[in-house]
């Protein structure tokens, strides 16, 4: 079959170098539009980066719907593939491909329509996650669900663990799709519009920790805020980002810091305590809580919170 592939973030990648490999035709791919770095220097997404090395041609438009019609007209690609592109296509576009656009989504659908559904598993404890390809319709992630592939969500996963897992399950689910949809073997289901969930897409400010939240529920939210936005709080005035922290036994004022030792720092939560044992303060490079504690006079009774 000839694709078109449409993506921007890494997740995308592992699809594209699937399909890449495989014996359908990638006959371009279409991706945001570069961003300004710093110091000048131009950021390109992950995907075009990928395709710069396979020589793909890369298509990339400010705004798909007003100005990429007519380019995709000409490009008489059987289907196209989207994974995190980022830009909602019109009915318009939808109807070029012969056999519609098939859309990689990384959770069960209908649960987790939209931006971060990695990160929002994890942070509201779910057990179990995976790949949904959806034929796409205008709506949100609203149209019919063609093939699914599962995967459980471990006590230690972290976001950036679950992305390049849902990233090999996304390319595998793929593959596995499209042979199915050439063989007239798919059967589309609705999606029950009463189970559907949406969560906004998350912003630094996200990150920042409720101490008054159980230890538990700050478990899953540290967890899957790793490794963006990245979970933090403050002490004496300062972001003291929390890069690995587990639930361990204690009570007291929430924020309140219960213990200090070479193993970790731990701190009491709304119910029970958080073992912090990985940290890094304003300023400073990331390091286990032994080594962070060698420079800082930090003892039980002090307190994390808001600045």
């Amino acid at each position: 079959m000839r694709i078109l592939f449409m993506g921007t973030p890494d997740f995308a990648v592992y699809s594209l170098d699937a399909l890449c490999s495989s014996r359908h035709e990638v006959i371009g791919v279409v991706t945001q539009p570069d961003k300004p770095g710093n110091r000048g220097v131009t950021v390109f997404s992950a995907v075009k980066k990928y395709a710069l090395e396979k020589g793909l041609p890369i298509y990339q438009f400010g705004k798909i719907r007003t100005e990429g019609v007519d380019t995709l007209r000409s490009l008489d690609a059987d289907v196209y593939i989207t994974a995190a592109y980022g830009q909602i296509l019109s009915r318009e576009i939808i109807e070029i491909p012969r056999y519609g656009i098939l859309n990689i989504h990384a959770s069960l659908l209908p649960a987790y329509r939209g931006s971060c559904p990695i990160q929002r598993a994890i942070m509201n404890g779910e057990k179990e996650t995976g790949i949904t390809v959806m034929q796409t319709t205008e709506g949100l992630d609203t149209g019919d669900i063609l093939y699914v592939k599962k995967t459980g969500i471990s006590e230690y996963d972290t976001a950036g663990t679950l992305f390049a897992r849902l990233g090999e399950l996304g390319a595998t689910a793929i593959i596995e799709c499209l042979d199915k949809l050439e063989k007239g073997e798919l059967t589309p289901i609705r999606q029950d519009e009463k189970s559907a969930t949406y969560y906004p897409m998350l912003r630094k400010a996200d990150g920042l920790i409720d101490w008054s939240k159980s230890s538990d529920t700050l478990d899953c939210f540290i967890r899957g805020v790793t490794p963006w936005p990245g979970a933090y709080t403050f002490y004496n005035g300062k972001m003291l980002k929390v890069h690995r922290a587990a639930p361990c036994i204690g009570q007291g004022k929430p924020g309140s810091v219960l213990s200090v030792n070479k193993n970790g720092i731990s701190v009491a939560c709304g119910s029970g305590a958080l073992l912090i044992e990985e940290i890094q303060l304003e300023g400073k490079k990331r390091m286990c809580c032994a080594d962070f504690l060698n420079g800082c006079k930090l003892k039980a009774g002090d307190a994390f919170g808001e600045q």
